[in-house]
Formats: C-alpha cells, sequence, structure tokens
C-alpha cells in the first residue's frame, strides 16, 4: 500500500510529514528502552525480513495482490517504538533506491504503513495477550489478529486522509467500502505470515520475542505428595555462557531473508496492489505523478535498469540490514551511555 506522488495536496502532504517526523523522534527516544545486546541486531533482522517479504505480492481476489505491511510483525519482535524506526527504514530504502512510494508522500508512507499499522497491531496484540494469557499459543493468535485488523485499518486511515486532501475527488464511503473490503483480504494474509513468522522464533529462540518476555508463567514443581512449589528461573534454567547471543538465529535470518528476496521474489504476483486496485476502479489513479527517481537502475526493484528482480531484491536486503543495523546500535549506544550517566549521577549524589 506504497502511496505514489500526486495523491495528496501540499497541506496533507506535509501535516502527515511532521506527524512521522515527530513519530519517528519520539521513537527514538522510546526504542533506548527495548534495544539491548540482543535486540538491536534483531532489529536490523526484522527490517531487512520486511522489506524482503514485501516483495512477495500475492493474489487476494481476480486481478488484485497484497503484500505484508509488517507493523505488528514488528511490534511483536522487537517492540512498539523500535517497530515504527524497522518500517521507516524499510520505507526510506524503498522510496529512495527502489522508486517505490513517492518521496513526496513519504510522511504520508511512514504514517500510514508505520505508525497506524504498529499502533493498531500493538494495542490490539497487548489486549489479547491479557484476554488469553501467555502461552505460546496465545502469543502466536493475538500476533496473527493484530495483524490483520492492523491493515484495513491503515487503509480506512489512508481514505480518511484522501478524503481531505486528495488531489482528485471521491465518494469517501464507496472508497472506504472498497478499500476495507480488499484490505481485509490482504490482511488474512499479513495475519498468516505473521502467525508462522511469530511461532518460528518462540519456537527457536523465545528470548528474541520482545511481546512474549514475561508472559510465561511461573515453572511449577510437583512432589510425590501432591504439593506443587514455584521454581525460580535460575534453577529452572541454569544460564549458560553463550544461550544469550543470537548469532546464529540471525545468520540463519539472513540465509531465509536473503532466499525470499533473492529466488521467491520472481514468484510474486504481477498484479496491482489493494490500493492500485482501488484507485483505478474508483477513478482517483490518474492523478498520481512519476518518481523522481524513477529512471535509477534499481527503480521498480530493477525493471527499470533491467536488473534481475531476485539481484535487486539482495542489494536492498543488503542495504535496508545495514542502514537499520547501523541505526539501532547507535540508537543502543546512545541509550546505553545515558543509563550510565545517569548512574553516576546517582552515586555522586549518594
Amino acid at each position: 500500500m506504497h502511496v505514489p506522488d500526486g495523491f495528496f495536496n501540499v497541506a496533507v502532504s506535509v501535516s502527515a510529514g511532521a506527524v512521522a517526523a515527530a513519530g519517528v523522534a519520539v521513537c527514538l527516544r522510546g526504542a533506548r528502552r527495548e534495544l539491548d545486546d540482543r535486540t538491536a541486531p534483531m532489529a536490523g533482522l526484522v527490517s531487512a525480513f520486511i522489506f524482503a517479504v514485501q516483495m512477495l505480492n500475492f493474489p487476494v481476489a481476480l486481478g488484485t495482490s497484497g503484500h505484508l505491511l509488517g507493523g505488528a510483525l514488528a511490534a511483536v519482535l522487537v517492540g512498539p517504538y523500535t517497530a515504527v524506526l524497522c518500517l521507516a527504514v524499510v520505507l526510506l530504502v524503498q522510496g529512495f533506491f527502489f522508486a517505490d512510494g513517492g518521496l513526496t508522500a513519504l510522511g504520508v508512507n511512514i504514517t500510514l504503513m508505520g505508525i497506524v499499522t504498529v499502533v493498531v497491531g500493538w494495542a490490539v496484540f497487548r489486549a489479547l495477550t491479557r484476554i488469553l494469557g501467555g502461552g505460546r499459543g496465545a502469543v502466536v493468535a493475538s500476533s496473527a489478529v493484530a495483524a490483520l485488523l492492523s491493515v484495513p485499518a491503515s487503509a480506512l486511515v489512508f481514505t480518511l486522509l484522501f478524503w481531505l486532501g486528495g488531489n482528485a475527488p471521491i465518494e469517501v464511503g464507496a472508497v472506504a467500502a472498497a478499500m476495507g473490503g480488499v484490505h481485509v483480504l490482504i490482511g488474512i494474509g499479513e495475519a498468516l505470515i505473521t502467525g508462522a513468522t511469530v511461532s518460528a522464533v518462540l519456537a527457536v529462540r523465545p528470548d528474541l520475542v520482545y511481546g512474549a518476555r514475561g508472559l510465561a508463567g511461573p515453572l511449577l514443581l510437583r512432589a510425590a505428595d501432591g504439593t506443587t512449589s514455584e521454581v525460580a528461573p535460575a534453577a529452572a534454567a541454569p544460564a549458560r555462557t553463550g544461550a544469550a547471543r543470537p548469532g546464529g538465529f540471525l545468520l540463519a535470518g539472513i540465509v531465509v531473508t536473503a532466499l525470499l528476496a533473492g529466488i521467491a521474489s520472481f514468484y510474486a504476483s504481477s498484479s496491482p496492489d489493494g490500493l492500485e486496485r482501488v484507485a483505478e476502479d474508483k477513478g482517483f489513479g490518474a492523478v498520481a505523478t512519476d518518481h523522481a527517481l524513477g529512471e535509477q537502475p534499481l527503480a521498480d526493484y530493477g525493471e527499470s535498469g533491467g536488473i534481475p528482480v531476485g539481484v535487486a531484491g539482495l542489494i536492498g536486503v543488503g542495504v535496508t540490514l545495514a542502514v537499520g543495523g547501523g541505526l539501532f546500535f547507535a540508537v543502543r549506544r546512545r541509550g546505553r551511555r545515558l543509563a550510565e550517566g545517569a548512574r553516576g549521577e546517582e552515586r555522586v549524589d549518594a
């Protein structure tokens, strides 16, 4: 659901840009509390994974496709503040390297695909885990439902923004119904991808799933006489020197991400996505303008420059991993310095 240039007037574009900038600024501060030595590299991987999976358009109806948005998935895996930054990194790489999503619409895209999907997805996920409990099945089910609902929510916010400042007249009710309907179908695909991914990570490294932290109940030891006693975490699972290091998992994740971008991308649906289809059907697609970087070699994932889509995908994964990894390590380092400074001030005051 990448919004192209030309869809929105200056007022909405600037306003959405301000919202996006403010949201990213808030999330840069909030991510300091979420990122540690494990989650910082994990966040870089999540950004690259979302980039790769967004290339894999899947059919949802006759002549229409959809792709992962990824807000709910990122929020569950690395936390809501970091998730917004993940989506912002992906959208920046797509916009500037692949001409996917307009540059003047960058603020709109970050607001819709980053902030809205993360806020809705995380809110739904937290509400459901409180109701369903903290078991692995509850976390997976909650993440899937959160992903499902986040997609039409983003589509309806797009409709509201276009009604307020789109460059073409629309019947807001008809467009809202069309956008909501097709994006519910896309949301089903989003739910399947999100649930499968969260389940896979939980099975291998549950400690790397931010949304599952603190949800599991205490381990109970039942004695022969029928009495039970709570086992301390240290006694239940003795710490191992390398257990917390995510290096092996990250390497495997990079390999999977590269395979998705480098091979599976050749089999992605070529049908218009949900926004493109509705824009064509409802008569406002013609207001889209050409991307300013639409002639560069990687534009449209290599189509403009004759680069195979798989090669373009691998380049995109590498760039996203480098940009995201650098950003998240910098935020982590900044948070650590501030925390050390605060502890130093406390010692001085004492």
